[in-house]
């Protein structure tokens, strides 16, 4: 359950032996907000994904998304991709994978694992330390704003409010 590639009933037939093994209901509200995120690559926030499972299911509350993400999150199905000063959004690949963030649109995409890998990232961790999970965010801006001459958020930001 890690690509966005994978067929949804592999996907869906993976989650309802996973929910089984976990004693763990498979409601049709869970899979209508797995389904719609395994569909996308943008990384939607709780309240796109709401919007996006009502239009076929009206009757589908906003708590509900957003407890049936927790859930996902917890049993691992699917990650959180959050940055500081943002509303947390979702992510289907659940492998280790870096971000970068576009400061003037917003967008949020996976960094491919080979740009990553050629970065020289020297860690001094303290003794004892025992990492369980880290990621990569880059903040810029993208390609797309840069040509349309959109402004820099994060350089605006910085100038006005000089630490």
């Amino acid at each position: 359950m890690n690509t966005h590639g994978e067929p949804n009933t592999k996907i869906l037939n993976d989650f309802q032996e996973l929910c089984r093994a976990r004693g763990i209901p498979l409601t049709w509200q869970r899979q209508a907000v797995l389904a719609e995120l395994r569909g996308r690559a943008d990384h939607p926030t709780a309240d796109r994904i709401y919007d996006a499972v009502r239009v076929e299911h009206p009757g589908i509350s906003r708590t509900t998304v957003y407890r049936v993400l927790e859930t996902l999150v917890d049993l691992g199905v699917v990650g959180r991709a959050s940055h500081p000063g943002a509303a947390a959004r979702f992510d289907a690949v659940t492998e280790r994978h870096h971000h970068r963030l576009c400061t003037s649109c917003g967008r949020l995409e996976d960094v491919p694992p080979t740009d990553v890998h050629a970065l020289d990232v020297d860690v001094d961790l303290p003794a004892g330390y025992t990492p369980h999970d880290y990621s990569i965010h880059f903040r810029g801006t993208c390609a797309a704003c840069t040509s349309a001459g959109a402004p820099d958020v994060a350089k605006s930001n910085k100038e006005e409010n000089p630490s």
